[in-house]
């Protein structure tokens, strides 16, 4: 029993981003994480800790000085307004706390060299924290060749849909393995105005930026598609949360 606590404790503490789904006659608000999310950080031997959108800007700072990495994850569209823009009309899921506690944990983490997986909505938002701008809807800059959101025209979650050229000599690339991912796609927004410091490393057939990271840092790497969803068939999934889960236990507190 000692020898598994002992172990246990080796893995490196993670902060995983949380949604918020509103209140009904059943049940008050509350929290809200794909499990699929939990699975791929414990699968690739990292300790998620939850991080949601109502809590406080101290337990927020309470938390993310206990973690050795986060995890940005997908959910709603992001307020326009962060990045001086008004609503487009397919703009929704738009929820302030959660903008609030991502972008103080991304900029919590960024100061810190803290490692970071950016993942769909995710990397949306670090591009917004570090002054970019969004694509609202995907058909209206790039048209309706790839299916950006799968899951709206039959395709199940976890299947790869289509391709995403990744640059080379870049970590992402190192990551993966290869130049040619396949790659699901579960979201009608998209990186326009790059950040202070992020670079783009990957991109679909029709243009949009399906990956970004941050050079001179530790680990900051974001996808637009759901590596998550894809561990189980996927080995390029499977590397990427490797490789995150390897540099947040280089900084293990």
């Amino acid at each position: 029993m000692s020898g598994t606590v002992v172990f246990e404790s080796m893995k490196p503490l993670v902060a995983v981003t949380m949604g918020s789904l509103p209140g009904d006659e059943r049940r008050g608000p509350r929290t809200s994480l794909n499990v699929a999310y939990m699975q791929a950080v414990e699968g690739a031997g990292a300790v998620p800790v939850l991080l949601a959108p109502e809590m406080s800007e101290g337990a927020i700072e309470a938390l993310m000085a206990q973690v050795s990495g986060l995890v940005l994850t997908g959910g709603g569209d992001i307020d326009p307004a962060r990045y001086g823009q008004k609503p487009h009309p397919k703009t929704t899921g738009v929820l302030a706390a959660r903008d609030e506690m991502e972008d103080a944990a991304t900029l919590w983490a960024l100061e810190r060299d803290l490692p970071i997986l950016a993942i769909c909505r995710g990397l949306q938002m670090l591009n917004v924290s570090l002054g970019g701008s969004l694509h609202q809807h995907l058909p209206d800059i790039y048209g309706e060749g790839i299916k950006h959101a799968q899951t709206e025209h039959g395709f199940p979650r976890g299947e790869a849909t289509h391709g995403a050229r990744i640059q080379a000599r870049t970590c992402l690339a190192a990551l993966l393995g290869t130049q040619d991912a396949r790659v699901n796609s579960m979201h009608h927004q998209g990186l326009d105005r790059l950040g202070d410091g992020l670079t783009a490393t990957a991109w679909a057939e029709d243009g949009c930026i399906e990956g970004a990271e941050m050079r001179g840092r530790r680990f900051v790497v974001g996808v637009q598609w759901h590596p998550e969803e894809m561990v189980g068939s996927s080995e390029e999934a499977r590397r990427l949360f490797a490789g995150f889960t390897a540099a947040a236990r280089k900084t293990t507190r």
